[in-house]
């Protein structure tokens, strides 16, 4: 949701490109948390989504059982619409961080794995590897493999005005850390991120470690943008953010390297939805993920349909019986997600509800892939995301009708760093072209913005100018259907506990 990959056992696929690929490491004013206090190890252990999870043994092939002959269909059914909602945050995570991490022919490709890539702007229509995308801050990318050692993260010291954060994901899509301007402050220094199998002690020069329950993790970095003219001082921040193992921290000798990681090609987003490979890349991803003590059973239930970690699921092998009950299971899951998204249309679930960490989530893996619709968005400590998917009768958003959302005067949304709202067309969830290179109207811009006779704004959504005197509050919309969220950066209590409301957007008649 604001932005906002993987590794994989060696599956064997007709349709896979295989690649091999060496993970190796590459050769603030006062702080309201001591950085040290904050990073404590109840990191609800996970790793990052795309990029797959523990140590597992990817260097193994093995072949996975067919579903288990005894295994009723009707039951076949049911653990194949269970695999399928917990699996897909997993396999669409993969898709992402497999053209960031690992295939450079990708024109979203970022860097190689444990390296770290500014991007010293802002999203725009021309960027479409993520969904819902966040115009507000530049970003920086790392996805860390620490399979052979930690990894340590370096910040500068960062005027206090200026929100910036580091948010961890593991493989699962779980937000298990963050650091930044909310948590650790704006002071300069250092974190170690370890996996699962670290058992080094804490060195001299760090200021927490963080534990992941997995060995791939995704760290995205967001740093403020005050308004166009901003861009160098962002970029100067930028390029004092560092990214290094733990030998090179401390001038030693680098640890040997870890194996070469056998890597599959990911389905496409539609791919995802319509063919039974899926749950060969989810076999994929699990082979790297350790199975929680919380979902032991659960892991062994997906067993008994060849769903299991390192091994190939071959649908060609596959009864006609068999196949029509994955699909089934799969066209089940896919209902079940309907009603929760729904449910987020009309406000009973929030953004709120499906970001956050194993724990917060507490076992709705339907939230979790809900959480997808905008994957890698924040857990609400650190932003909240208002949807408008539909005006204020309940119709759905479309560029054909014209729209107002009106802020009262004091009423803008409560946060101690920014807000913003966003445009994004449908079915894509990717920003929109306009004659004016506008994406979102945020709070930096309120100066410039049109006041009403009560001092309130009005913003106009429509996809033709509203007219020279209101265009500073025109954003633009599609000629079809849209969505817009907004974006609460480090949310005030009267957001938190639900007393400041968004306003609602009316339709023009």
């Amino acid at each position: 949701m604001d932005v906002a990959g993987g590794v994989c056992l060696p599956c064997q696929r007709r349709d896979s490109v295989v690649q091999e690929s060496r993970l190796q490491c590459p050769s603030m004013p006062e702080s309201p948390v001591p950085m040290k206090s904050l990073f404590v190890a109840n990191l609800f252990v996970f790793g990052l989504a795309m990029v797959l999870c523990s140590p597992g043994r990817a260097e193994e092939v093995a072949s996975a059982d067919l579903p288990r002959s005894e295994t009723p269909l009707p039951e076949v059914t049911a653990i194949a619409k269970e695999a399928y909602i917990y699996g897909y945050p997993l396999v669409d995570s993969y898709r992402i961080q497999h053209a960031y991490f690992v295939d450079q022919n990708s024109p979203s490709f970022k860097a190689p794995w444990n390296q770290l890539t500014n991007i010293p702007n802002v999203y725009t229509p021309a960027d479409t590897a993520i969904q819902t995308p966040n115009s507000d801050t530049p970003y920086s990318w790392a996805g860390l493999d620490l399979r052979a050692e930690p990894i340590v993260i370096s910040v500068p010291k960062i005027e206090k005005n200026r929100y910036y954060s580091i948010q961890f994901i593991d493989a699962y899509t779980f937000n298990f850390a963050y650091a930044g301007s909310r948590t650790t402050g704006n002071d300069a220094g250092s974190i170690l991120v370890a996996g699962p199998g670290w058992e080094g002690e804490e060195p001299e020069g760090i200021e927490e470690v963080i534990r992941s329950e997995t060995d791939f993790i995704l760290a995205a970095f967001r740093t403020q943008l005050f308004d166009p003219a901003d861009i160098d001082n962002v970029k100067k921040i930028q390029s004092q953010y560092k990214v290094q193992p733990l030998s090179k921290f401390l001038g030693k000798a680098a640890a040997p390297a870890a194996p070469l990681v056998p890597w599959i090609k990911p389905l496409t987003t539609e791919e995802q939805k319509t063919s039974l490979e899926f749950f060969n890349v989810l076999n994929f991803v699990l082979g790297y993920c350790p199975v929680d003590p919380s979902e032991v059973e659960l892991r062994q239930r997906f067993a008994k349909i060849g769903i299991e970690g390192g091994k190939t699921f071959d649908p060609a092998k596959l009864t006609p019986e068999m196949t029509a009950a994955f699909e089934q299971g799969r066209a089940q899951a896919w209902k079940a997600y309907a009603q929760d998204a729904r449910k987020l249309q009309e406000g009973v679930i929030t953004s709120g509800d499906v970001f956050g960490t194993r724990q917060y989530l507490n076992g709705n893996y339907l939230r979790r892939w809900l959480a997808t619709i905008g994957i890698y968005g924040n857990s609400k400590q650190e932003a909240m995301y208002p949807v408008y998917q539909v005006d204020s009768s309940g119709d759905p958003l479309t560029g054909t009708h014209r729209y107002t959302l009106t802020f009262q005067q004091g009423q803008y949304p409560p946060v101690k760093a920014f807000w913003s709202l966003t445009m994004y067309k449908l079915p894509s969830s990717l920003l929109v072209a306009n004659p004016i290179h506008r994406y979102l109207i945020n709070s930096p811009m309120l100066p410039q913005l049109k006041k009403n006779a009560d001092g309130g704004v009005t913003i106009y959504v429509q996809n033709e100018s509203p007219g020279k005197e209101r265009e500073s509050n025109w954003l633009p919309a599609p000629d079809g259907p849209f969505s817009m969220y907004m974006r609460l950066y480090w949310p005030s209590e009267a957001a938190l506990d639900g007393s400041w409301k968004a306003p609602k957007l009316d339709k023009v008649k």
